[in-house]
Formats: C-alpha cells, sequence, structure tokens
C-alpha cells in the first residue's frame, strides 16, 4: 500500500499558521513513509472561493517546499459527488428535510430549555409522499441529510488520541446539501479521500467529531476509511487561542525575514516531545517524524522563539542559497563573514554597507594620534594573509595599547560601530585604501 496524504484548504483566504502545520506534517508523514502527498482544493463554495487564494495557496506551499504529487480541485467533481449521493438515496442513508433555519433554530432553543442537547429530531423522516409533495408544491426547497446509524457505534484508534468512541444517537444527522443544491463539507470530502485513495488524514482535533461522522459516510459507501491523526490545535505565547494566529502566514513571515526552514523546523516539533532544533535539511525532520511523539495538550506558537530559531538557520546557509538575496556585488566572503550576525538575510545588506561605505564614525579626540598611527602602518602591513592582527600587533608594539583601549577605536573608526563580525574577516573586505582613509580621517 502506498501512503497517501492530502492537504484540503478552502480557497477562501490565505493559509495561517495553523494550515501551514496541517500541510507540513501530512507532507512530512507522506515523505517518511516513502508515500504521496496531494493538495485538493475544496472549491465547492463558488461564492467565497476565488483563484487568486488558489494561486497563493500553490506559492505559498511552493516557498515552504512542501511540493505536492499533483493536485486536485473539488469544482471539478460534481459528477462523482452526484452519483455517490443518488446511490446513498436509493440505499435510505441520505434524506431530504424541509426546516427553515428559523424552525431549527426555535427546535435548539425549545431542546435547550428542556435541557436536552440540540439533537435534530429527524421529523423530516416521519413525512409522507404527500406532505413532501404539498411542501415542494408550496415553493419549499429540500435540504439534505445523512442518515446515522443510531445501532453502531462509531470507534476508531486514533495515531494521536489513541481509542476514539462515539455514541450516533447523540449526534445530528448532519447536512451534506444545501436547498440550492450546493455541497458542505462532509460528504465530498469523504469521497474525495475515498476516490484519491487517501490513507492518512492529519488535521486539527476540531474535526474528531466530522471525523465520527464521516466514518459511517465511508461505511455506507463501502470502502474502508483512512487512517486518522488528530492534533492539539495552536495556541498562543500568553497560553490561550489567539485571533493572531489566524492572521500569520507566509506574507507576514517572508515580510519579517523569516527562513522556510525555520518555520518547518519549529512547526514540525511544537507539541511533540522532540525538541525544536534548527535543522536546516528537512530529512532530518522527515526521520525524526512519529505520531508517537505527539501530545494531547495544545501547542504553543511563540513568534519570539521563532525568530531565535531563524537566526540559527540564517548562521548556517550557505551562499548559493542567499545569494540572489544579496546586495550586488556581495560575495561568498563577505557573506560568510557577516553571517554569524545576522538574525534575517535582509541584515546582509547593512554589512555591505559597512563593508563598501561611506561611513560615519564617532571618534574620541583622545584617539587622535593612535588612529593616525594606524593608518600609517596600513602601508607597513602584509594584507594577503591575516592584516587585523597583523595591525593590532604593530600597534600594540608601537603604542603599548592592549585589551579594549586597543580594540574599541580600531572597530569604531573602521565600522563605525561598537560591534559586529570578527575582524579578522572584516578588515580584508574592507581592504586597505578604504580602512588608510576611515582610519586617517
Amino acid at each position: 500500500m502506498t501512503v497517501r496524504t492530502r492537504f484540503a484548504p478552502s480557497p477562501t483566504g490565505h493559509l495561517h499558521v495553523g494550515n501551514i502545520r496541517a500541510a507540513l506534517h501530512n507532507w512530512l508523514w507522506a515523505q517518511a513513509q516513502g508515500g504521496e502527498f496531494w493538495l485538493r482544493i475544496d472549491d465547492t463554495d463558488a461564492e467565497r472561493s476565488e483563484a487568486r487564494f488558489v494561486d497563493a495557496i500553490g506559492a505559498d506551499l511552493a516557498w515552504l517546499g512542501l511540493i505536492p504529487c499533483g493536485v486536485e480541485h473539488q469544482s471539478a467533481r460534481f459528477a462523482l459527488y452526484q452519483a455517490r449521493f443518488d446511490a446513498l438515496c436509493a440505499a435510505g442513508r441520505i434524506y431530504p428535510a424541509y426546516e427553515t433555519s428559523q424552525e431549527l433554530d426555535l427546535k435548539r432553543k425549545i431542546a435547550a430549555g428542556r435541557g436536552l442537547p440540540p439533537i435534530y429530531d429527524r421529523a423530516a423522516l416521519t413525512l409522507t409522499d404527500t406532505d413532501r409533495t404539498q411542501l415542494e408544491a408550496d415553493g419549499v426547497k429540500p435540504h439534505w441529510r445523512f442518515k446515522l446509524d443510531h445501532d453502531a457505534p462509531i470507534l476508531w484508534d486514533d495515531l494521536i488520541r489513541g481509542p476514539q468512541k462515539f455514541d450516533a444517537a447523540t449526534m445530528s444527522d448532519p447536512v451534506i446539501r444545501r436547498a440550492d443544491g450546493s455541497w458542505l463539507y462532509m460528504l465530498p470530502s469523504a469521497i474525495d479521500d475515498a476516490d484519491m485513495g487517501i490513507t492518512h488524514v492529519v488535521r486539527g482535533e476540531d474535526h474528531v467529531s466530522n471525523t465520527a461522522l464521516q466514518l459511517q459516510m465511508f461505511a455506507a459507501m463501502g470502502v474502508a476509511p483512512p487512517a486518522f491523526a488528530h492534533e492539539a490545535l495552536l495556541t498562543g505565547a500568553e497560553g490561550k487561542l489567539s485571533k493572531r494566529l489566524g492572521s500569520l502566514g507566509v506574507a507576514h513571515f517572508r515580510e519579517i525575514g523569516i527562513e522556510p526552514e525555520a518555520v518547518r523546523a519549529l512547526l514540525a516539533r511544537i507539541g511533540t516531545s522532540l525538541p525544536v532544533e534548527p535543522l536546516v535539511d528537512t530529512q532530518a525532520l522527515v526521520e525524526s517524524f512519529d505520531f508517537a511523539k505527539f501530545g494531547r495538550a495544545p501547542a504553543r506558537f511563540d513568534e519570539a522563539e521563532l525568530g531565535g530559531l531563524n537566526a540559527k538557520i540564517v548562521h548556517q546557509l550557505d551562499y548559493p542559497h542567499v545569494a540572489d538575496r544579496l546586495p550586488a556585488g556581495m560575495g561568498e566572503a563577505e557573506w560568510v563573514a557577516v553571517r554569524p550576525n545576522l538574525t534575517t538575510v535582509a541584515e546582509a545588506a547593512d554589512w555591505w554597507r559597512v563593508i563598501e561605505g561611506p561611513i560615519t564614525a564617532e571618534r574620541d579626540p583622545a584617539d587622535a594620534d593612535f588612529l593616525a598611527e594606524a593608518a600609517r602602518l596600513t602601508d607597513a602591513i602584509a594584507w594577503e594573509a591575516d592584516p587585523w592582527h597583523a595591525l593590532t600587533a604593530a600597534l600594540k608594539a608601537e603604542t603599548g595599547r592592549s585589551g579594549k583601549a586597543l580594540f574599541l577605536p580600531l572597530r569604531r573608526a573602521l565600522t563605525g560601530l561598537d560591534h559586529g563580525p570578527d575582524m579578522k574577516a572584516l578588515l580584508p573586505l574592507i581592504g586597505q585604501d578604504r580602512a588608510r582613509a576611515r582610519l586617517g580621517e
């Protein structure tokens, strides 16, 4: 059996961090099992689905490195849904219901007033053919419900949550099709999972009750269901469900300079017993991915943690990986020199300006003679090997200065800053002519 997972977003908006995590985990499981990861665009809602969001979803997955084996669109699969719908109607597992939304609201309020759960009472099943004919003659169009089997307990062994059990008698028959003929999520998703040969579905724990309902749909269609893994939802850094998590997506991460490797490294591990590590190579994440390592507690997403992880990722990126994002003229030597001081790749431009100049440097008048001597010595040292240590050794011998008194005035004059990359790597990039000019100003 080929393991096949799917990520099935609705193209009604941009992906957020919770969506990204689900996509990543489906991709990781498929990779770990030598299987396939598919993208399914759940665009049955014609009014809210937009082509621009379909394009954005594809672009976001590509940026994250989550390349699907193929793409399916639900909007192209209506004939399949209709065929399954007709078969389930003929088998008595789908039935028409005629209550308006107002009538259903009233029923729920009455049940709540009596201390009863808001379960649909199946009144539509008591209608006669004459009743239905009259309702439709009066212009009342039915919506359609899937009839649950109340005699069959719903059981499955969740890959994260363990054994699960639901009593169908405590659940409402779900509406699977609206009066205008449009589809709701539940049945088309089950039909697609069966038709596409999906073997594993990884999604949030807010879908657990949906899974219970869909398992009966799989049984009614006579097909084996996929295995399910319901992971704990993300919470914000404050430990509560955060609306902000719904606004954090690839566009935001890219804007603030976060690397896709950092997003993958964090979202692959939070909520598990494995440590979050700055792993650039996805193969390490693939090999360690294990549902047994997932916990039941909410997974804490912290942007500050992502930022720190990003810096560690940046420190590992080689020049070819970032070359097209660096300032014109900045080469591998410059990248390697400044990389340890970066939190984002974009910050390399700041250090390129330090190297190329011009710079503005504050100079202590007490250091004037010292810096003048340093400027003179730039012509007396060898620049081919290690000019920084050659310059500081010569200055120490000439002036008797050492420690901070020796190094800080030089760094300030050469870079305009008190801190930065190792001067051993930086000074050769600044070069003899620029160094002499900056020291002698």
